[in-house]
């Protein structure tokens, strides 16, 4: 994790262990209500969104999950951060 203002510890650790566990349609909601919970548009938010999409094409909802990573991209790359993948979820669930 190249940026500094990047933290793990954003991503619930119950939404990493239903992931890396097998239950990606928990993951996906746990995530987007920690997502809902987050300051609109901040780094911590465009984390979170990333994640839920991914999440959600993983599970064959592409429509939905590309255009939760169009907007997650936008501000991650506006702050000069790497964008997370779905192995976060897995260093996550590992801590």
């Amino acid at each position: 994790m190249a940026h500094p203002d990047l933290s793990l510890s954003w991503i619930p650790l119950d939404a990493a262990q239903a992931f890396v566990g097998g239950d990606e349609r928990l993951a996906a909601t746990l995530l987007a209500r920690a997502r809902d919970r987050a300051v609109p548009d901040s780094l911590v938010w465009a984390v979170l969104e990333r994640l839920h999409g991914l999440v959600l094409i993983h599970v064959q909802r592409e429509v939905e999950g590309t255009f939760a990573l169009e907007r997650a991209d936008a501000l991650l790359d506006q702050a000069g951060a790497p964008r997370p993948d779905l192995e976060w979820l897995s260093l996550r669930a590992a801590q």
